[in-house]
């Protein structure tokens, strides 16, 4: 692994630095990269030049000729705003090749999700099916109608095309969990489960709640970008492990994945010891509720298929997962966040879940 001092001046646009980007930003600014960092809010902008951003650029995804003229500024580019967000990934491209034909190569590393893995086939029920990122065979089998597959596929038609001008990379992070209280942002799934438990009286499921997915804290997954990012730029452009391979997992250990039933049991029990709650035994969600979790399209989606990833690419490099158990976590550092939130108007989450 290449050291610190390798990476001063490096230049670097991060595009989305929030829950799981500012702790990416982190990072990179540690190793001495130069990175500007695209958000859409002044205020944000003014911390994450406190957090090191060296430029801090204002606008939204939907900005395509601000993300293409910025990423033709920078040789590496991160985006982790959001895995279903076609014009910003078509900018980002856009940008690359233009950067390409004037000779310039560019490393581009995009965040996709593993809910393009999701097991339809075992909605409900644990499967026995689990997907490995160094075998580029399994994902590429995957329909092009699949959560996030058509981004995807446009950008290994873009490395397809450009061959060694261009290293790119997909990250598909599992369920994500944890908590950095110098940024004081929470995950998605189980802080929503959490409010649906204190708004409705009890920890629910959907469907039978066998269902397993693997997870990962923010803190772990941000350092995976960081060593990803760093392989790449040790490894030749005309690799056949870069342009043959794309994929990279980021995930705990197995016997780190739970079922949304096991979740459900550990809100419950957690909500009943502060009182909150009356009963801590876990029960199945009644579908007319599913506006109150991800709405009536997505819930079943999100919570109710299997969804099962082994990092063995980056575990070649040396990473491996340091931070708290999502049980740990959850009990520790996110439960007493979201106790001191207002929910009495909570009516479940209504944004793009990323995984």
């Amino acid at each position: 692994m290449a050291t610190v001092g390798a990476h001063a001046g490096k230049s670097v646009l991060l595009i989305g630095p929030g829950f799981i980007g500012w702790n990416v930003l982190e990072l990179l600014v540690k190793d001495q990269y130069d990175v500007t960092a695209f958000t859409r809010s002044k205020e944000h902008a003014a911390k994450l030049t406190e957090t090191g951003a060296k430029n801090v650029v204002l606008g939204s995804l939907d900005d395509k000729q601000l993300i293409g003229d910025e990423v033709t500024k920078h040789d590496i580019v991160l985006h982790i705003a959001s895995a279903d967000h076609a014009a910003s990934a078509e900018a980002v491209l856009d940008g690359v090749q233009r950067r390409a034909e004037k000779g310039q190569s560019t490393i581009y590393i995009h965040t996709s999700g593993t809910s393009v893995i999701g097991d339809a086939e075992a909605r409900g029920k644990k499967s026995s099916k689990v997907y490995h990122d160094s075998k580029p065979e399994e994902i590429n089998a995957l329909p092009d109608k699949a959560p996030h597959r058509q981004i995807d596929l446009g950008i290994l038609d873009v490395q397809k095309k450009l061959g060694a001008k261009a290293k790119m990379a997909i990250v598909m992070p599992p369920l994500i969990y944890g908590y950095n209280d110098k940024h004081g942002r929470l995950s998605i799934q189980i802080p929503t489960l959490t409010r649906f438990a204190l708004k409705h009286g009890f920890a629910g499921y959907v469907g039978e709640g066998d269902a397993v997915w693997s997870q990962i804290h923010v803190k772990d997954l941000a350092r995976g970008y960081r060593m990803i990012l760093h392989q790449l730029e040790s490894t030749p452009a005309d690799s056949p492990e870069l342009l043959e391979n794309p994929y990279y997992f980021c995930e705990c250990a197995g016997d780190q994945e739970a079922s949304w039933k096991e979740m459900a049991a550990l809100i419950g029990h957690a909500l009943h010891e502060q009182g909150k709650i009356a009963d801590p035994t876990p029960r199945q969600i009644d579908t007319k509720l599913y506006g109150d979790i991800f709405g009536p399209d997505f819930t079943e989606a999100v919570m109710g298929l299997n969804s099962r990833s082994r990092a063995e690419r980056l575990r070649a490099l040396g990473w491996k997962p340091v931070e708290k158990s999502w049980q740990q976590s959850f009990v520790m550092d996110e439960l007493p966040v979201i106790l001191k939130e207002d929910n009495s108007k909570f009516a479940g989450y209504g944004a793009a879940v990323a995984s």
